[in-house]
Order: structure tokens, then C-alpha cells, then sequence
């Protein structure tokens, strides 16, 4: 298995250690980097592409907690270690509400875990390691910039995303480290955002406190045991107000009713809605999966009532297979 790519952090960018009360480097031994194959006819090879690549956290004895999208459907996952060894892993499952995945290795790891913390005392200012594979030259020294709602467009939403400035380049899966030398997040995305007339550029973080309750769960049964919320392969964004379809899944429910894309979702049930949050806060409180869903949609001057039939979306999904 060949190394990841070679590349580094602006050194403008890189954490100094002598800025932090905690052993900065001893701390970023515990981020891994990973590589996982997935088979082509899987159902998110199309938008996920069927090799993906980013980083890992240890958090326990050979568990690597890291972010789901890296390792859904995955039939093959690699651990690339700091000191140049590559170690195979297992996927054990992911949240699809936190968004969390956890990885098992499959062969010794002699590294220290890095202890969680509590994401809910960090704060917007506060001095954070965004944490990549490789030690300081693959890590960024950033503050918290926001700490506020989240709505994705494949049906995801975190009430209370934590958002850092500068940005991580290789931000999928990064361990958000705190200024007391904790895990209190994982990275997700890389946004695009206006400040003073200008763009730059944020990481979205998972908090690590919506782990917690969901840990042990994943660990033994890669799954959470919980009902599975419904979904409809609906992808959404939000336009002045208005819940605007921009992609529908060829498999999902919204599919089967010939929805499309730039039909305006009006109400749920009967109940307007004006924004994604809104509006998947509504399909949720339906109930489980399997629910219908009336919908109210605006198309190309139309308006008309639709019942989906939602669905578990882990039922589409290869299940990992332990090697």
C-alpha cells in the first residue's frame, strides 16, 4: 500500500508547540491517516467517489474515530501511521445522524489515544489544532470562528455545528483539538463564507460530544440503536427562503413520485416551511422511516400534493464485511 500524497501545511498556517500548554506533538501521533476502497456498484460510489482519503483519530486501543462519508460502504480501509507503517482496518459503522464513523484496526497500534474533551465548553475565539495525519506540517493552528446550526443538503442537520477559521485543507476526518490537548471535534466540510466584502474559507466540525451518547453503540454494533429517521433521496438547499430541490437520488422515494430538480418543497403536511432546517424537522417529527411523508410542491407555476413513502437509507448501503 503506497504512502498518502506528500504535502504540507503553509508554514504560516502550522501550529507552533511552544503556543500550547499541552505535548503538542505527542497529541497529533494519535491522528492517523486513512484510505478505504469501496466496490463500484455500491450506492454512494457515484457521488463519494470508490477511493477515499483523509484522516483519523485514535480514541481507544486500536479504534479510530473519524468522519462517515470516508468509510461508507468501504470493503477495504488502511491506517497510515506517522512513522511510515500502514496498518489494515475494519469499518465498523457510522451515525448518519452525527455523521460520525468508526474504524477498528485490525493490527497493533502502540499510540497513546487522545482523550475526548468536551466540545460544549468550547468557545467562538478560543485557540484550536485541526489535527492531520503526518504531525505539525499536516496540521493547522486555528481559533473557533462560529458556533451555530448546520443544514446539509443530503438530509443532515447539527443544531450546534462548531465552525473554525483558518481552514484545514485536507479537513475530512481532522481531529479538533482543544487548547487543553482534547478531542472536542471531527472535521467534516470546507465552506465557503463572506466576511468584510471578501470569501474565505471555514471547516465545519461534528462536536465530539454527540459521540458520546452513541459510542458504545457504534463500537459493538456499528450501528446506534434507535429508530432510523425517514428519508426521501431529496437534495435540497435553501434559496430566499424557499426549500429548492436541486437533486433527486435515483433510488430514493422522491425518485419513484418524478420529483426534480427546482421543485420548491411549500409544506409538510400541510405545515409551510421557509428554510432546510425547518423543513427536515418536520419530516422527522413524522416519525421513523418508513412513514409517509405528504409533501406540498411548487413546480414551473403548479402547486400539488404528494405522498412519499420514506425509507430507511441504510438499507441501500453495503454493509462492511470484516476481512
Amino acid at each position: 500500500m503506497p504512502a498518502l500524497t506528500e504535502w504540507k501545511v503553509p508554514p504560516a498556517n502550522q501550529p507552533r508547540a511552544s503556543d500550547y500548554g499541552f505535548d503538542l506533538d505527542q497529541a497529533l501521533t494519535s491522528v492517523v491517516g486513512l484510505h478505504s476502497i469501496i466496490p463500484t456498484d455500491a450506492f454512494s460510489a457515484d457521488s463519494l467517489g470508490t477511493e477515499r482519503a483523509g484522516n483519523g483519530v485514535l480514541i481507544d486501543d486500536g479504534l479510530v474515530l473519524t468522519i462517515g462519508y470516508l468509510i461508507t460502504e468501504a470493503e477495504a480501509v488502511w491506517l497510515h501511521l506517522g512513522d511510515g507503517r500502514v496498518v489494515q482496518g475494519h469499518a465498523l459503522g457510522f451515525d448518519p445522524e452525527s455523521g460520525f464513523g468508526l474504524v477498528q484496526a485490525l493490527g497493533g497500534i502502540d499510540l497513546a489515544p487522545l482523550p475526548l474533551g468536551s466540545s460544549a465548553a468550547a468557545q467562538i475565539g478560543d485557540r484550536v489544532v485541526l489535527g492531520g495525519a503526518g504531525g505539525r506540517t499536516r496540521s493547522v493552528a486555528s481559533q473557533i470562528a462560529a458556533r451555530q446550526e448546520f443544514a446539509g443538503y443530503w438530509e443532515y442537520l447539527l443544531d450546534d455545528a462548531i465552525f473554525t477559521q483558518p481552514a484545514h485543507p485536507n479537513w475530512g476526518g481532522t481531529g479538533l483539538i482543544s487548547n487543553r490537548g482534547e478531542l472536542i471535534g471531527i472535521g467534516s466540510l470546507q465552506l465557503e463564507r463572506e466576511r468584510d466584502g471578501k470569501s474565505d474559507y471555514v471547516n465545519m466540525i461534528v462536536p465530539i460530544d454527540l459521540l458520546k451518547p452513541v459510542l458504545e453503540d457504534l463500537r459493538r454494533f456499528g450501528r446506534v440503536n434507535r429508530p432510523a429517521r425517514p428519508w426521501l433521496g431529496m437534495y435540497s438547499t435553501e434559496i430566499e427562503n424557499k426549500v429548492v430541490v436541486v437533486d433527486i437520488s435515483a433510488k430514493g422515494p422522491a425518485a419513484g413520485a418524478e420529483l426534480k430538480a427546482g421543485d420548491v418543497i411549500l409544506a409538510v403536511r400541510g405545515e409551510k416551511i421557509s428554510s432546510q432546517s425547518q423543513f427536515y424537522r418536520k419530516l422527522w417529527s413524522l416519525g421513523p422511516a418508513g412513514v409517509d411523508v405528504p409533501l406540498t410542491i411548487y413546480h414551473e407555476g403548479v402547486t400539488f400534493d404528494v405522498v412519499l413513502a420514506s425509507t430507511d437509507r441504510a438499507k441501500l448501503l453495503k454493509a462492511p464485511r470484516l476481512h
